[in-house]
């Protein structure tokens, strides 16, 4: 049963920073529960606003059914009492229904609505999509703006007017017209949050167009930076963010984008770093190479 209802779930995630942890694996790259419960309890023991399990960053993409039913239930029992958890609803419409139900029995309090799988879809089978996932649960639904799901204004306020669980547009696009436009038309009837890789080098801009919020991904192994780098967002101090900008996103930017799918390789390269290993990750991703890795750990010591 969840703690929130969908509404007092958005104006808890809308003032604070959210962060998807990644999924720890072990050698033969399957589920390693004792060693994510681990890593879930230590990201709970800093003020973050939200977690959401098996997400893009935890590898949600190459977890099966099962095993995300298993990360979720496993989150929700270490830290639920602590921190929200929700967790992700993706593929084919039947599955984004099968995940929203078994994350609702699990104890989750909330989803994440993935991009339908492969196929283009127009207005009017997005909003069938999205129609479906929240008759499905009694849960907030939050919908992400990017790939073949771009939701324009008018069907956000559709969907929002026909579904009271609704509760937030997250972009991973990056369009301002088309932000402005969404936040202009809905207001505080949803809240906003900014999804691009990596999140804090949009954070201040996107906060003028109502994005009160973003995930972070190097949340998961520089926890104190991201909520430093949040509070200075939030205080629209340009100066200490463009300091933190300078010194340590963007070349953190720089190693990520050395080899493709670094964005979430890159966060487990953080965690071996700090000596808080979660494991590799499954292909078609691939592990640091050893001088990114290097060059990764002389990074965060000065920020460390």
């Amino acid at each position: 049963m969840a703690k929130y209802t969908p509404q007092e779930l958005a104006n808890v995630l809308k003032d604070g920073l959210l962060s998807f942890p990644v999924t720890s694996f072990d050698a033969q790259l399957q589920f390693d529960e004792e060693n994510y419960r681990k890593h879930l309890a230590w990201q709970a023991s800093f003020p973050v606003a939200g977690l959401f399990a098996a997400g893009g960053t935890g590898e949600g993409f190459s977890l099966t059914p099962a095993e995300s039913e298993r990360v979720v239930r496993a989150a929700v029992e270490e830290v639920g009492g602590v921190v929200p958890v929700l967790a992700s609803a993706g593929g084919s419409t039947a599955q984004a229904v099968e995940n929203a139900r078994a994350a609702e029995a699990a104890g989750a309090e909330g989803i994440l609505l993935l991009p339908p799988y492969l196929t283009e879809a127009d207005q009017g089978g997005l909003i069938e999509h999205v129609s479906a996932i929240c008759r499905s649960t009694a849960l907030g639904v939050i919908i992400y703006n990017r790939a073949n799901a771009i939701y324009k204004d008018t069907t956000v306020a559709t969907l929002a007017d026909r579904h009271e669980n609704l509760i937030g547009f997250k972009d991973g696009v990056g369009d301002l017209e088309h932000d402005a436009r969404v936040y202009a038309k809905l207001g505080d009837r949803l809240f906003y949050l900014g999804g691009l890789p990596t999140a804090e080098t949009f954070a201040l801009p996107l906060l003028q167009l109502g994005m009160s919020t973003y995930s972070s991904a190097m949340y998961n192994f520089v926890p104190q930076f991201a909520l430093d780098f949040y509070q200075d967002v939030r205080n629209q101090d340009r100066i200490a963010v463009n300091k933190k900008l300078n010194e340590f996103v963007i070349p953190y930017l720089d190693i990520r984008d050395r080899v493709k799918g670094y964005s979430v390789s890159i966060v487990k390269g953080g965690l071996d770093a700090i000596g808080r290993s979660a494991g590799g990750v499954r292909p078609p991703l691939q592990n640091l190479a050893p001088q990114d890795l290097a060059d990764l750990k002389s990074l965060i010591a000065t920020v460390s």
